[in-house]
């Protein structure tokens, strides 16, 4: 390779309406261009400390240990099921998609003893349903997805907290995709940690995992305290209980690091924190119950057009996430085709799915900066183009006039 030829990177104009990422909100790429500081001047650590204050009322929590874990939204989940689950302890997870097997992955990992239950992709759980697995499996914790991309079901979770409480249980989800899409009350739920990602309805890149903790939380990982030869003191006392197999992702290290004691454990990715806190700036500008109800507007205008198309829903409406659609491929229609030409023809990237669902159903989103009227209208009209050019007939002009009327129904 002759490196001298490499031109500047230029991505090609992409319309992202898949189940994420998505296109970043313009206001968060110009914060993320600003210039490095040192990760303790004064002026890092006030940021960092605000960042702790603007994903509280994101999360809508007092939790005190609401913060960011570099990497991905699957670091933050590592960060968590690392941090809380012992060697041997017994973990439930309620299985309905692909990233809930994701959950039990990791677990196994962690070497917990892991339960399951599970329904078929595209339904979700009842509280008595989880209740009856608690009070059999008797576990530590249980682990759950909130929305599934994967199937685009949200599970309901406002019973769990009580039952979580009422059995000893620790209470954890992963809201990557769902947290300001979709109503998410950390407090008032009984949720003891969540964790998200930056690329779904919170309008960042990918690279940033907003978590928050509960009190006893804390005490669980604090429990499991150990800090590193080199920095500790002699003030550092050890944990009674089996230390945390991962440095990186020890929460009880990366808290003290984000704490008043600022005890080194990382250098913060800057760039990253100054998108993190611009993204959690707009959505409480905007509001949060706003904030919602528009990703729930523009969802329900996607899933009148394409139901107007002639096309088939996936999964259980009553329970889908505001912000990703799920779209059953129609019969002798290649759904990889159709993806091609929107991308190749009209620049638009619309997602298939895993596991079973491969190449039976699309997956179309309206989440962050991309849950906007023009990115719904110009996705129906490109899928309508293209489908029909492949053979499939649809009712002409029959999505985009479903989507109008839903726009013009004073919908929220």
């Amino acid at each position: 390779m002759d490196v001298t030829r490499l031109s500047q990177i230029n991505p090609p104009p992409r319309l992202l309406m898949g189940p994420g990422p998505i296109n970043a909100d313009p206001r968060v790429l110009r914060a993320m261009s600003s210039q490095l500081i040192g990760q303790y001047d004064p002026a890092m650590t006030h940021y960092m400390n605000e960042v702790m204050a603007l994903y509280r009322g994101v999360f809508r929590t007092g939790n005190r240990w609401t913060m960011l874990v570099d990497g991905t939204s699957r670091a933050g989940i590592e960060a968590v099921l690392l941090s809380a689950i012992r060697p041997g302890d017994k973990v439930l997870v309620p299985v309905f998609g692909r990233f809930g097997h994701l959950l039990c992955e990791i677990a196994r990992r962690c070497r917990a003893e892991v339960h399951t239950i599970e329904v078929p992709w595209g339904q979700v759980f009842t509280p008595d349903r989880i209740e009856d697995a608690i009070k059999s499996v008797r576990p530590r914790l249980l682990l759950t997805v909130q929305g599934d991309t994967s199937t685009t079901m949200l599970q309901p979770l406002e019973n769990l907290g009580a039952i979580c409480k009422k059995y000893g249980v620790l209470f954890y989800t992963d809201a990557t995709a769902s947290l300001a899409g979709n109503a998410l009350e950390t407090d008032a739920w009984g949720l003891d940690a969540v964790s998200a990602g930056m690329q779904k309805c919170l309008g960042g890149p990918s690279g940033t995992s907003p978590v928050t903790l509960s009190p006893q939380m804390e005490e669980a990982i604090r429990r499991r305290k150990c800090v590193e030869e080199g920095i500790r003191t002699a003030a550092h006392q050890d944990g009674d209980e089996e230390m945390i197999y991962s440095n990186y992702f020890d929460l009880g290290m990366i808290m003290d690091y984000w704490g008043p004691e600022r005890l080194n454990h990382h250098t913060e990715a800057t760039t990253a924190l100054f998108g993190a806190r611009e993204c959690a700036r707009l959505i409480l500008e905007e509001g949060l119950d706003e904030g919602i109800a528009r990703h729930k507007l523009h969802g329900d205008a996607m899933l009148k057009g394409i139901q107007a198309m002639g096309l088939e829903t996936f999964g259980d409406l009553k329970h889908k996430m505001n912000n990703v659609l799920g779209v059953v491929i129609p019969q002798n229609i290649n759904g990889d085709r159709v993806r091609q030409r929107m991308l190749e023809d009209f620049g638009i990237e619309i997602g298939t799915s895993f596991g079973p669902l491969h190449g039976k159903v699309w997956r179309i989103g309206t989440m962050g900066y991309n849950a906007r009227k023009d990115c719904v209208m110009v996705t129906l009209s490109a899928l309508e183009s293209v489908l029909n050019g492949l053979g499939f007939r649809t009712p002409q002009g029959a999505a985009m006039q479903a989507a109008w009327d839903h726009y013009g129904s004073g919908a929220r």
